[in-house]
């Protein structure tokens, strides 16, 4: 019993002399910066994951580099601006409107718009009404009378 608790009190030790890993910060204010940004940027390995929650190698040094900036005193905006300059806008979870996304964004409505538009006025042709004239009607007592005529022979 006594070996089960020194190895479970070395184990406690090991993991936590493995949780010290974290990052240290001059003062509060830089460290809720860091973890806001940390959620906020995306890891360009994992393509769907924070960099905070990321064990990418790329999201460590990105962390790292997250943390010089902010201990260098820039703000939120500029470290963003920094990261999607390296990374292009992929890197950050909320994107601005662009050009290029406004195109992604309203293409597809305007196809489905247009699609429809076509099916209306398709369906409008061919649902034309035809008038029966007595022509049409001539033509269908002549092929009446030609079909009895046959039936009979």
């Amino acid at each position: 019993m006594k070996w089960l608790l020194l190895t479970l009190s070395i184990f406690v030790s090991i993991s936590a002399f493995a949780e010290q890993d974290r990052y240290q910060f001059d003062n509060n204010k830089q460290a809720i910066l860091f973890e806001e940004l940390t959620k906020e940027l995306r890891c360009p390995k994992c393509q769907n994951q924070n960099i905070a929650d990321s064990d990418a190698v790329v999201a460590k040094d990105l962390r790292d580099k997250v943390l010089v900036l902010v201990k260098e005193g820039k703000s939120k905006d500029e470290v963003i601006d920094y990261m999607i300059d390296r990374f292009g806008y992929f890197v950050h979870y909320d994107p601005p409107v662009t050009p290029a996304t406004l195109v992604l964004w309203v293409l597809p409505v305007l196809i489905v718009i247009v699609g429809f538009g076509f099916i209306v006025i398709r369906q409008r042709k061919a649902s034309v009404k035809q008038t029966w004239s007595s022509d049409d009607e001539m033509l269908l007592a002549k092929l009446i009378e030609q079909n009895k005529r046959q039936e009979q022979s």
